[in-house]
């Protein structure tokens, strides 16, 4: 069970958000940029695009995989996004200690459950 009325520690938010400017190119920041949001004991990684028709400043916004913290276990878990924007649990891999190994799994992306 994922504790609620925890927060997310800044060292642990500014880790995921070091994984998002590493994952796309300075270069294509223009084209594409990856943000990370918050919510209690969650970090949602969302990747944003230009609209085609849109005017300046007008973005798409993609749930790319969220990371649930449960404070009681010391675990991380694993989420994915369907075409509905509903949350599921990735059941590759198994809630962990360490935030890394999700990291690592979403970059990697083994299944195509974050990156198409």
């Amino acid at each position: 069970m994922v504790t609620h009325n925890a927060r997310v520690s800044d060292l642990v938010i500014a880790k995921v958000r070091r994984f998002c400017d590493q994952r796309v190119p300075a270069e294509a920041r223009d084209e594409v940029c990856l943000e990370v949001t918050t919510r209690a004991a969650s970090i949602t990684i969302v990747e944003r695009r230009p609209l085609w028709e849109g005017g300046p400043g007008a973005w798409t916004r993609m749930p790319v995989a969220q990371l649930r913290h449960d404070t009681a276990a010391g675990t991380w878990a694993l989420f994915w996004a369907d075409r509905n924007r509903r949350w599921h649990r990735y059941d590759h891999l198994d809630p962990t200690p360490q935030l890394d190994d999700l990291l690592k799994e979403v970059d990697e992306d083994p299944f195509s459950m974050f990156w198409g």
